[in-house]
């Protein structure tokens, strides 16, 4: 893979708080000294150079924006703090009033939107690969430096979730369970208030018809059988977790 020939899309990382009064919510983009599904470690650094040319004091007219879902046509405030700490690149973005602006706020208060990422580019002389054997891939890519563009809310959806199809071990597919209903859950109390546009409302309806239905596909598969030998037969029984319940629920 060529890490340098498209804008990349990372995350997603941790909400830290919401101010109501002023509209503000601050968040961790990018965390530090993690090695991270692109098998990238992101050091402290990364973004020092771009937050000096586009961040919030810069006095470029490009400044790093804050959007939904990485959807330029969809920026919903602006950063007024960006900074490096030891943890990672910490922002505190305020909201705007536009209609997807207002939209996005009443996912922050109602607990949908709990995550973030980034998009930027590599730069060519700032990935270097780094050996280590004790690692499944055996080494990871050591990210000096990035250019970069925005920080995006981002909400859960299918594609931040487990496909069920791989979730074989029972205690997997419990744990699944609990997530979705968790989920389920969020999603249901925010479509009860109402707030927000009909567009909002809208996907909220779709992603709980979606995590419905993998809550049935994931109690209609079946866990993994494991074979004993007659010398290590289970000498107590497992109790069988009850999907019943969990589907009754909804």
């Amino acid at each position: 893979m060529n890490k340098l020939q498209t804008y990349q899309t990372k995350g997603a990382f941790e909400l830290k708080d919401i101010d109501s009064e002023k509209k503000r919510v601050a968040m961790y983009l990018s965390t530090f000294g993690v090695i991270d599904s692109d098998n990238d470690m992101i050091q402290k650094g990364a973004f020092s150079k771009s937050i000096q040319e586009r961040g919030v004091n810069a006095t470029s007219n490009r400044k790093i924006a804050f959007l939904r879902h990485h959807n330029w046509e969809m920026p919903i405030g602006k950063f007024v703090e960006l900074t490096e700490d030891e943890k990672g690149l910490f922002a505190v973005a305020e909201m705007g009033n536009s209609t997807i602006a207002n939209d996005a706020w009443n996912d922050y208060k109602d607990g949908i939107i709990r995550e973030h990422s980034i998009g930027f580019k590599y730069i060519a002389d700032k990935i270097k690969w780094v050996d280590d054997p004790s690692l499944e891939k055996k080494g990871f890519y050591n990210i000096t430096e990035v250019k970069l563009y925005e920080g995006s809310a981002v909400t859960f959806g299918a594609n931040e979730f487990t496909n069920v199809v791989d979730v074989i071990k029972s205690e997997q597919r419990v744990e699944l369970a609990v997530k979705y209903a968790n989920e389920i859950d969020v999603l249901t109390k925010a479509l009860a208030t109402g707030d927000g546009s009909d567009e909002r409302l809208h996907q909220i309806e779709m992603k709980l018809k979606f995590l419905n239905g993998q809550m049935l596909l994931l109690a209609q598969t079946e866990p993994q059988n494991v074979k004993h030998s007659e010398e290590n037969q289970p000498t107590k029984t497992i109790e069988t977790f009850d999907w019943s319940k969990v589907i009754n629920k909804f």
